[in-house]
């Protein structure tokens, strides 16, 4: 099999050659510090994995008035290309002086001008200042905010191009300048996991409001991707994971939003995995229940999860595809390759029996040692099926 074949089976819960093995984002990070000089695709090439190739292909509604944001610097290969409007304009602005990269981002309406924070180092980002500080903030981004559009043309360009070669992955759109693709997921970043969860309590009418103007822009672009020719898209977020949050709240806040918006990606044709690296395990069934084609990241718990990958395969497995279950913490750096290799193979037969599993760490990894992500992908390729 190709390695797309290989991975289409395995989400079609069909039996592959052998076990997909890959990995989620390959970080900047680790490549400048292990492999200086190499892409993405040259780290694939460089294991054997089978590859995954992120587009993220926006594009503004023109009809409606919007745009390309004019200010945005060149948007690396996963970052989408922002969208604005007369009423939606992002401007940036860099803050001297602390340890980090620090940009203040203005959002600017014509009622009002919200602000966030963004901090940087050489190996990730994360934000300091919250860009919905009032509640009557939501009202500001559900008048003026932008959706953009899925531009198929492009991710069609881009899939004849990728061929056989792997698999094509894109995101359900997430906020400006940073979120993520579930509701529930985006909303924290916005307001903050803590206060988020606090409101829903206080006043889970305004949460809903929130949510919903969330949903609505993805909504739009969801629709839009007709006839885009990705193989499998993320949707959802580990705040909505069991070790964020409960199933109640699982339940009335987040089910009912990305439920949905699965629900119209298939209308639209195409393939979902909900992304939700944290607790799993009380929320399997639910999760399911949504009906998306696959499932990551089944972190177990030596990485902070709660992952049971047989226990998981026996109750959802049936169902969905499963990506993830490797602890790539422990078996990518310090330890020696036959450790390596058994952690392989205890995923492999925990999950993989009658296919529908994709291996790959529970989520992305910074720091790795080249031996050890050998000793991955060779034992992968070993696990075949009789």
């Amino acid at each position: 099999m190709t390695s797309k074949a290989r991975f289409l089976a395995a989400l079609e819960r069909r039996v592959p050659d052998r076990l997909p093995v890959t990995t989620h984002h390959v970080m900047d990070y680790f490549l400048k510090k292990y492999m200086p000089g190499a892409s993405s695709e040259e780290f694939f090439d460089a294991f054997g994995l089978d590859p995954v190739q992120w587009l993220a292909a926006q594009k503004p509604d023109w009809a409606r008035g919007h745009f390309y944001d004019p200010g945005q610097p060149e948007p690396g290969p996963r970052d989408p290309r922002r969208v604005v409007s007369d009423d939606w304009r992002i401007e940036a602005e860099k803050v001297p002086g602390p340890e980090y990269a620090t940009v203040r981002y203005k959002f600017v309406t014509p009622r009002k001008t919200l602000t966030t924070v963004l901090q940087s180092s050489e190996v990730t980002s994360w934000i300091t200042e919250r860009l919905v500080k009032e509640k009557s903030d939501i009202d500001v981004i559900g008048e003026s905010v932008t959706a953009p559009l899925c531009d198929v043309d492009e991710v069609n360009r881009v899939a004849a191009a990728y061929g056989e070669r792997g698999l094509l992955r894109g995101t359900v759109c997430y906020f400006d300048v940073y979120g993520q693709p579930g509701c529930w997921q985006d909303a924290a970043c916005l307001f903050g996991i803590e206060n988020l969860i606090l409101e829903t309590f206080d006043d889970p009418g305004w949460v809903h409001a929130f949510l919903k103007i969330l949903f609505e822009r993805k909504k739009i672009f969801v629709r839009s991707m007709s006839d885009a020719r990705f193989d499998l898209v993320e949707h959802g977020g580990g705040d909505a994971s069991s070790t964020v949050i409960s199933p109640r709240i699982f339940d009335e806040f987040v089910a009912p939003y990305d439920a949905e918006l699965i629900r119209i990606a298939h209308e639209a044709g195409q393939r979902i995995v909900y992304h939700t690296c944290g607790g799993m395990m009380p929320l399997l069934e639910r999760i399911a229940d949504m009906k998306p084609d696959a499932m990551e990241t089944f972190t177990p718990p030596s990485m902070g999860g709660d992952t049971d990958l047989r226990e998981a395969k026996r109750r959802v497995g049936g169902r969905v595809c499963m990506i993830g279950g490797f602890d790539q913490y422990h078996f990518f750096t310090g330890g020696k390759p036959e450790d390596t290799c058994r952690e392989v193979r205890r995923c492999f037969e925990e999950a993989g029996a009658g296919g529908g599993f994709i291996l790959s760490p529970s989520d992305h990894f910074f720091d790795a040692e080249l031996e050890l992500i050998r000793a991955y992908a060779d034992e992968a390729r070993r696990c075949t099926y009789g």
